[in-house]
């Protein structure tokens, strides 16, 4: 172990495909998941706080996105694969026993819920932000994500940047911002052509059956919600509602017309803090 609590210490962990990730500090393992084209960067983006209270923090970036490696022959980017990578994650930084805090946000959130209805043993609570999955997606859902892919194959990422902002109904205070910080992250991608594969797959696959299921999870959970305006993406109905069928959650967001906590890594931070401590 590092003499240094603070200092991240490198992880890979996977069968057939490299995931690679950090952990850093000591205490309470926090591990989290990240978003659909997103890296392990995007969640708590690059705070440090979760260290400084003593817990410490487990990420990782998913099969073909950000460091990790693609997907093997024969294998994909569905939720059965996601879930079967954090399992790897969670025996190579967790263990075989110790119970930990599970999140995550978008896609990485709905992968936390499945892997917290296969082994709800191993958690000490759930920390879910900006959940959008309620059941299997209609056909303008899917018809958007595969757009989405297509402008990512065929244009790279200025037409995938591009595409979000003609498609999505971003607030105009937010728009720029919104644009900006989505090219960045594409940026920090080594497998561009995994990542639009993984777009073709993931919003076709289901994660758990629907939202009904997570009444079966009686455990402490914050749900963070963000507003319409600036994510669209990540409605605050669906968050709501996660909220409300979980036996034991605590609903937080940032107040109207505020930017969104999911994009304020050090109070985001906080607000896990203080749960986990509550």
């Amino acid at each position: 172990m590092a003499a240094d609590s603070s200092a991240a210490r490198q992880l890979v962990a996977g069968d057939g495909v490299a995931i690679r990730g950090e952990s850093a500090g000591e205490g309470t393992p926090v591990v989290l998941c990240h978003g659909l084209t997103a890296t392990r960067r995007s969640v708590v983006h690059g705070s440090r706080a979760l260290e400084r209270s003593g817990l410490r923090l487990v990420t990782y970036d998913a099969r073909g996105h950000g460091e990790s490696g693609p997907a093997p022959p024969g294998e994909g980017y569905g939720y059965p694969e996601l879930i079967a990578d954090l399992e790897r994650v969670v025996a190579t930084a967790v263990g075989e026993d110790e119970r930990f805090v599970l999140g995550g946000h978008s896609m990485g959130a709905h992968t936390a819920v499945g892997y917290a209805l296969r082994h709800p043993e191993r958690l000490a609570g759930l920390v879910l932000i900006g959940p959008t999955y309620e059941g299997p997606l209609g056909a303008e859902s899917l018809a958007y994500w595969d757009g989405l892919a297509a402008a990512l194959r065929t244009g790279g990422i200025e037409a995938f940047v591009a595409y979000i902002g003609e498609a999505q109904p971003i607030g105009s205070a937010w728009r720029d911002s919104v644009l900006r910080f989505t090219r960045e992250r594409m940026l920090r991608h080594r497998h561009l052509e995994a990542v639009v594969d993984a777009l073709g797959q993931v919003p076709h696959s289901r994660p758990f059956e629907g939202i009904d299921d997570l009444a079966r999870l009686d455990l402490p959970a914050l749900v963070v919600a963000s507003h319409d305006e600036a994510d669209p993406g990540h409605p605050y109905a669906t968050a709501a509602a996660y909220a409300a069928m979980l036996p034991r959650a605590e609903l937080v967001s940032e107040p109207p017309g505020a930017s969104p906590l999911a994009w304020q890594g050090g109070r985001l931070s906080r607000a896990i803090s203080a749960f986990m401590h509550s």
